[in-house]
């Protein structure tokens, strides 16, 4: 999509600073793409599967690409704002995630295999065993619960980036994210998929 990144680019210069210095210099946008694709690209193809998480990666990077004049620099730092384009995209592919959430619900566990680390072996058999009931909740929840959700656990924004991300209240993120996971662990049986056992 973009070429590497120009080997004059300051080290020095923050997001917001990317941002303005690409109005002039359109190939300075690839060190933003360079940040922070991998972690987008993540987040993607944990909601939707890696095939459909390619292509809205990239689309998340051209909207991006497209509005960068429209960035606030008061903000900061351009993580929630890439973010947030990729949220608006994922809302295009709602059917997508819904029938992803629907295999996964009638899947059979899978096979785990052994890394060496007992811990994550069994951490992952736990979750594995907890799949179709998780995504069935999954599905169960408001567009908005489960995007602030997956923010957190896909994507490992704090509550103030969610919040900037997606235009709500700081508040509201923390009121979203513990309605929700009240709701899973009840569903669950209390159990934390993620670290298996009860989590309280």
């Amino acid at each position: 999509m973009w070429k590497a990144a120009p080997p004059d680019v300051p080290t020095s210069l923050d997001d917001a600073e990317l941002i303005q210095e690409s109005w002039r210099r359109p190939d300075l946008f690839a060190v933003l793409y360079d940040r922070y694709f991998g972690e987008i690209h993540r987040y993607a193809a944990g909601r939707l599967g890696t095939q459909i998480a390619d292509d809205l990666a990239a689309e998340t990077f051209l909207v991006a690409f497209r509005r960068r004049q429209s960035f606030d620099p008061s903000r900061g730092d351009v993580r929630p704002w890439l973010y947030g384009i990729a949220t608006n995209l994922l809302a295009q592919h709602r059917r997508s995630e819904a029938r992803r959430l629907e295999a996964l619900q009638r899947s059979p566990a899978g096979d785990v295999a052994e890394d060496g680390h007992e811990e994550r072996v069994t951490a992952r058999v736990t979750a594995a065993s907890a799949q179709g009931r998780l995504a069935s909740e999954l599905r169960r929840l408001s567009d908005g619960d489960r995007d602030v959700l997956l923010l957190v656990a896909l994507a490992n924004l704090s509550y103030e980036e969610v919040a900037q991300t997606l235009g709500i209240p700081f508040g509201t993120v923390g009121s979203r994210l513990n309605r929700v996971r009240r709701k899973l662990r009840r569903a669950l049986g209390g159990v934390n998929p993620v670290i298996g056992g009860s989590d309280g």
